[in-house]
């Protein structure tokens, strides 16, 4: 190669380094096309990729997040992309606070690849306090804020535990839900990294329980002297992940609830046939699909999930559900992105009892504006548009640490946005419930705050189509 082709070639590369260097999750790379073409070379091929800053993590779960190896040939536009790929993998993996990749040495058409990365803390030992109510607003307005509706105990998350970007939780739950769990997930078990398996297990008890819905509310019941709900839950899953962006996941489950004689005096119809312990094993498959340039905060790409489950095999419990979401974000002008949502469910047979009829409301499944209520029913969805701007993009520093130790910066983001969303339910058996079996809208503006370790805030103003109207606040959800 002449020298002078060589430069350029190579000042090309480092110009897409710089680039990613400083890029934002949701800044688009490119490499200007005076530089690409200048060059004047059609194929380049890879040779080493060399990684550094992976402390913890295994290479092979890096290079697992790559679109390109050792020996592939591609034009030289087509890997700029691939890097930039790349890098936006392996931010969504949630290990690292940052990836930089640039062109590490060349030498004729050979590529050396450099994968920098900066990994997170991984142990978090926390005490944890929580409402356990739908959401903030419900907990705040409606139960006045309740010190008896709150979660109290010790979490420990344990991210990366052996490097293989495996996840064990353990949890000590007291308060309003006496609770032990346990989960451990190993997303990689074989050779080819492609299979991976999860075990879960969870137990606990409650005095209190949402009973019934009347006028599109829950309905509790306590008992200061006895449990009125215990519980256990146990899963077995094996997940498939052949390539990036598609994960498939086959699961075996058993649930055991048992409820105080007094639920099922008050509603026949929490279990079938005024039950009050019931258990059954469960089988499901899932399928997740990720195509987002930052998956905690998307400005661009497409996302899907798919659910199907079978639940009870006898007369106690005959179940069958399937709920389908979808996401899809197009930017429309500089740091502007339109985005749409929507989700669709049916459960059969339609006649269910009213421990598996809840729908919206419960979960991420809700309509913005609707927040104080639930809407019960056994088939239905809804639709949600957004349209989002962001605002401000900064970094505050933290305190200098010890001598020798790297100052930290917290990246902050945030944005503005307004929204509309359309939904429906349908209910065979609404009882004294109005908002299932019609049309539902709604809209209103917000800010959106992104900040350090994916945490993400949301501030919406809603109204909805029966009148309500009123400040709420949400945690991060793609959907």
């Amino acid at each position: 190669m002449p020298r002078k082709t060589s430069y350029h070639f190579f000042l090309a590369l480092t110009l897409f380094a710089t680039q990613l260097l400083v890029a934002q999750p949701s800044t688009s790379l490119s490499l200007p096309d005076s530089t690409i073409f200048s060059t004047g070379i059609s194929a380049v091929s890879v040779g080493k990729v060399v990684i550094t800053g992976n402390r913890k993590t295994k290479p092979i779960i890096i290079l697992r997040e790559l679109p390109f190896k050792t020996g592939d040939n591609y034009s030289l536009d087509v890997l700029v992309k691939k890097m930039e790929t790349a890098r936006k993998q392996l931010m969504n993996t949630a290990l690292f606070h940052s990836v930089i990749i640039y062109a590490k040495h060349i030498e004729e058409n050979v590529i050396d690849i450099a994968v920098d990365v900066k990994e997170r803390w991984y142990i978090f030992p926390l005490p944890f306090f929580r409402p356990v109510d739908r959401n903030i607003n419900q907990w705040l307005v409606e139960q006045n804020g309740s010190l008896q509706r709150v979660n109290y105990g010790a979490k420990l998350t344990y991210n990366n535990v052996t490097g293989y970007n495996d996840k064990l939780r353990i949890g000590f739950t007291n308060g309003y839900t006496k609770q032990i769990s346990l989960s451990y997930e190993r997303p990689y078990i074989d050779h080819q990294l492609k299979w991976g398996l999860k075990f879960s297990y969870a137990a606990g008890k409650n005095r209190e329980i949402n009973y019934n819905t009347v006028d599109d509310k829950q309905v509790f019941l306590k008992d200061d002297n006895d449990f009125l709900r215990k519980f256990t839950v146990s899963n077995l899953e094996l997940t498939y992940r052949r390539a990036i962006k598609t994960r498939h996941t086959i699961g075996i489950a058993y649930t055991k609830e048992q409820v105080g004689d007094t639920v099922s005096a008050l509603n026949p119809t929490y279990f079938k046939s005024g039950r009050s312990t019931i258990s059954f094993p469960g089988i499901y498959y899932n399928m997740n699909y990720l195509n987002l340039d930052y998956n905690p905060y998307p400005t661009k790409g497409y996302a899907a999930q798919v659910s199907l489950s079978k639940n009870g095999f006898n007369n106690a419990l005959n179940l069958w559900q399937l709920h389908v979401k979808g996401l899809g974000i197009w930017p429309v002008l500089d740091r502007t992105f339109f985005s749409v949502s929507a989700y669709g469910g049916i459960k059969l047979p339609f006649r269910q009892p009213y421990f598996t009829r809840r729908f919206l409301g419960y979960g991420d499944v809700f309509l913005q504006g609707f927040e104080y209520n639930v809407v019960d029913g056994v088939a239905g969805g809804f639709v949600k548009t957004t349209l989002t701007r962001e605002l401000f993009n900064f970094a505050v520093n933290t305190p200098a640490g010890k001598k020798g130790r790297e100052q930290h910066r917290i990246p902050i983001r945030i944005f503005s946005k307004v929204y509309s969303n359309a939904g429906y339910v349908h209910d065979p058996q609404p009882g004294d419930n109005s908002l299932s079996n019609r049309m539902l809208y709604s809209g209103g503006f917000g800010i959106d705050i992104v900040t350090f370790y994916d945490v993400i805030f949301k501030f919406e103003w809603s109204f909805n189509s029966v009148g309500q109207n009123g400040l709420f606040f949400h945690q991060k959800s793609i959907f």
